[in-house]
């Protein structure tokens, strides 16, 4: 085996793939030796290949890496590397999500801990000769609630470590099981109520069109008064101006970031905040957190090369030609599906239930049901449809499959997906028409055929007339295009009372955000119960 690590990494790294008898690997310093095409030279023969952020892995360069079977990424984020041709080659594609969580964790308490005490004030008054000492009489974090928005890898080791300081943790995450946050002492708590509640607020959430902006003006009126925030996850949850404005109204006491929505930062209302703390990014730079990736990325390297076991992949596993060409259409109609049924959830998420029906019940699954999960999970932490079943086991969701052998309506084949959280259930059903077009065909146990994809709004009303008229006025007010209308009625069952409507619309958007002034518009309407927009354009 050659393996090829285009980036400097630890001896320890190295070491892991070293102690493989007959393995070649090839350090950057050997390729910068070889001067200008030495990478392309080195991957001509090369199995695997390994990145950190620096090198582009594009279309070209895999030109020339004809026998390449894995590419390592030491890190989060897949940017550099063209997924889309990889998997195209048959190139697997992982990452190491997870590995520095423990840093992430750390730089959060010790941020907490700098803004209850001051330390950053008393540093730089000790540096200017200054002693102002009874100026500087801080807090204890002992008895003050934290509340931590996110209960993934990172939420929960922030979670175990608060506990120490004899904190009070709530938290806010409707995908984590109940008894994992039981387990961590956390009290699972709305939104709202957790920004009524804590003392400490820390972010720990990926951006989604849900989570962007969370922390803005109409959240922060909400806050007890004296709230501190540390937003070490992504700079784009808080609207920048609102929070600076609440700091210096003193409603907000202070805040902690080292994340922000332009990297590196060069312009910002926080330079002039005293009480607002600021560093480069360095949630995941320890020696210890770099060192760990590293060597979680060798081994999974490794492990791929040896035993053809697949870790933290963000691309498709190998599939025969023929089972692939069956079997894409319902893996991409699956996530579409667990997307959509996603925004309807309520409460905290404890179980999956995935029905397959039809033809594709005889077929390979495993990739249909971790489609399923990731768009279900989809605005957690990384998830993808090769780790989706570990991450909802490691959050205590339980994950149950059927198969029938027939469908009911005509369909050839179909998916069922039910959730069920701490306050209820909800399902839907989706099919694939002539092989190409996803389809939803039930919703919560109305019969209805809509598109899957784009921009949905999905409306639950009161089956009463002029609420279809309403809709249609109020998309066209605010100048929607509507590219799609479907329309469902419920029957006589336990589960959908008699009178109750849905609409699915797909409207022409660039954004969410263009959406939202109808979106509004829609919920003052008396007969619509609500209002929930999902965006597929992504997947």
């Amino acid at each position: 085996m050659k393996i090829v690590l285009a980036e400097k990494v630890s001896p320890a790294t190295l070491a892991v793939l070293q102690q493989e008898s007959g393995w070649n690997c090839v350090t950057a310093d050997q390729i910068a030796k070889l001067g200008p095409g030495g990478l392309e030279t080195e991957l001509a023969d090369a199995d695997a290949l390994v990145v950190r952020s620096a090198v582009q892995v594009d279309a070209k360069l895999l030109e020339s890496a004809p026998n390449l079977r894995v590419i390592g990424r030491a890190g989060v984020g897949v940017d550099n590397i063209d997924t889309e041709a990889a998997t195209h080659r048959g190139i697997v594609v992982m990452n190491t999500p997870g590995a520095n969580a423990v840093a992430v964790a750390e730089l959060t308490l010790g941020l907490m801990i700098a803004m209850a005490r001051g330390v950053a004030r008393a540093n730089s008054t000790m540096h200017a000769a200054k002693w102002e000492k009874k100026s500087l009489q801080g807090l204890e974090l002992r008895g003050k609630t934290l509340g931590i928005v996110g209960l993934g890898r990172v939420g929960l080791e922030v979670a175990r470590r608060a506990r120490s300081f004899g904190m009070e943790l709530i938290g806010y995450d409707p995908f984590i099981a109940p008894v994992i946050a039981r387990e961590n002492e956390v009290t699972l708590v709305p939104l709202d109520e957790l920004f009524k509640q804590s003392d400490y607020l820390t972010l720990h959430v990926g951006l989604t069109s849900q989570t962007e902006g969370m922390i803005n003006a109409t959240s922060i009126k909400i806050m007890k008064p004296g709230v501190r925030i540390v937003n070490c996850a992504r700079g784009e949850l808080i609207v920048d101006e609102a929070l600076a404005e609440a700091v210096r109204s003193g409603h907000v006491a202070g805040a902690a970031l080292d994340v922000f929505r332009q990297e590196p930062l060069k312009q910002s209302p926080y330079f002039e905040l005293e009480n607002v703390l600021l560093s480069p990014h360095i949630g995941g730079s320890t020696n210890e957190a770099q060192e760990a990736i590293g060597i979680q990325l060798a081994m999974q390297v490794r492990d791929y090369l040896k035993l053809g076991v697949a870790q933290n992949a963000v691309n498709l596993p190998s599939l025969s030609h023929e089972e692939y060409m069956e079997t894409a259409p319902f893996i991409d109609m699956a996530q579409r599906l667990g997307t959509f049924l996603s925004h309807s959830l309520t409460g905290n998420l404890e179980s999956i239930q995935i029905t397959y029906a039809g033809r594709i019940s005889q077929r390979k699954t495993e990739l249909i049901r971790n489609a399923a999960i990731t768009g279900v999970l989809y605005h957690t932490e990384v998830v993808n449809r090769i780790n989706a079943a570990a991450i909802a086991q490691e959050r205590g969701i339980r994950i149950q499959e059927e198969k029938k052998e027939f469908t009911t309506g005509g369909s050839g084949s179909t998916l069922k997906i039910r959730l069920h959280s701490s306050e209820g259930d909800a399902s839907a059903t989706g099919t694939v028409l002539h092989g190409t077009s996803p389809r939803l065909l039930t919703y919560d146990g109305i019969d209805i055929e809509a598109p899957l994809n784009g921009t949905l709004v999905a409306i639950h009303n009161k089956d009463v007339p002029g609420v279809i008229g309403r809709i249609g006025t109020i998309l066209g007010e605010q100048k929607l295009n509507i590219a799609n209308f479907a329309l469902g009625r419920s029957t006589r069952s336990p589960k959908v009372p008699q009178g109750e409507a849905l609409a699915v619309v797909q409207v022409d958007v660039a954004n969410a955000a263009e959406a939202q002034p109808a979106l509004e518009a829609l919920r003052k309407v008396d007969a619509i119960q609500s209002v929930r927009l999902v965006e597929l354009s992504q997947i």
